[in-house]
């Protein structure tokens, strides 16, 4: 009786054992699990929940069910507001994407080619991915201020005076100009990845082609751009949910003429503003309600976009 209890012992001690070690990765994976579902998770599931209630202020009334969401859909100023915000979100993503595509894949190109110091200018080019979106708006803030800013005092400098203007002080260049700060901090990123793409391309299908007379514009067109697909794909996905979530840059940088918060709001900057009062039209206040239904349409954005981003990229990929 002693021995098969000892032996009975043994095999559940060795069952765990085993159950621990299949599980160990369960240790390492809980902080991160922990962290995102508090600062992630949670928020998300109560930005579902107060969208769906009445708020005065921070005080939670009745349940009202989706008339936020058809409030910020149909109602007068937040339907204005609403649809010229994501109006601002797809132009600044288009224009990202159009950018980051052409002048990052460029670069990208280049640094591959075996050259002295192409090592450096990576480092030059990803440098400013380093910053951080606030020092990155107020360093430009301070470049392109219309009196002594630098940027202007360069354009005087090269004789193109006619082209000096407040750049973020009036509402025809104010997007567009905090689009292109964005795009140059971003386009190490992409730089940075394409160039991870090209050269995971195996050399023999350029030789191979070489050899069959293909010039420098066939190999790119008919092997790496093919190729390189999945990459850009990738890239694409993860420029537009940044571009659809980007607040930061553009709540340093917005204008001050007119009305230069219409002029550059973009969906997030329109939450927040809607949860925190508006100084645009002195509402000292804002209305938790209807801030989590524009930050719950946020997510629905962009996650469906996502899901089929997700899926062209997988159609895309090829086998070599």
């Amino acid at each position: 009786m002693v021995v098969r209890h000892s032996f009975s012992s043994n095999g559940g001690i060795n069952s765990m054992n085993k159950w621990i070690k299949s599980h160990i990765f369960l240790v390492f994976l809980l902080p991160g699990i922990v962290l995102y579902g508090l600062f992630m998770v949670y928020p998300l599931l109560s930005a579902l929940g107060y969208s769906l209630f009445s708020w005065d202020g921070l005080i939670r009334e009745g349940f009202v069910g989706f008339e936020n969401f058809r409030k910020v859909l149909t109602e007068i100023p937040y339907k204005e507001r609403f649809w010229n915000a994501l109006a601002h979100n797809v132009k600044f993503f288009i224009i990202t994407f159009v950018l980051q595509t052409t002048v990052g894949l460029y670069i990208a190109v280049k640094l591959t080619q075996k050259r002295p110091g192409m090592g450096f200018f990576q480092a030059i080019y990803f440098l400013p991915y380093t910053l951080s979106m606030v020092v990155v708006g107020f360093l430009w803030l301070l470049l392109l201020n219309p009196n002594w800013g630098a940027f202007n005092q360069f354009l005087k400098l090269i004789g193109l005076e006619e082209l000096i203007q407040p750049w973020l002080g009036q509402e025809s260049t104010a997007l567009i100009t905090i689009i292109l700060v964005n795009f140059w901090r971003w386009l190490g990123f992409p730089v940075l990845v394409f160039k991870a793409g090209l050269q995971s391309i195996p050399e023999e299908l350029n030789e191979a082609a070489i050899i069959d007379g293909a010039n420098s514009w066939q190999l790119f067109r008919y092997i790496t751009l093919p190729l390189l697909k999945p990459t850009i794909a990738m890239v694409t996905i993860i420029t537009f949910i940044w571009d659809f979530n980007a607040f930061d840059l553009v709540f340093v940088m917005q204008g001050s003429s007119g009305n230069p918060h219409y002029a550059t709001d973009l969906l997030a900057t329109f939450f927040y503003r809607t949860a925190f009062g508006d100084p645009t039209t002195g509402a000292a206040g804002g209305d938790t309600g209807i801030a989590s239904a524009i930050a719950v349409l946020m997510l629905i954005i962009i996650g469906i976009a996502s899901y089929f981003g997700i899926k062209i990229m997988q159609r895309s990929e090829v086998e070599y």
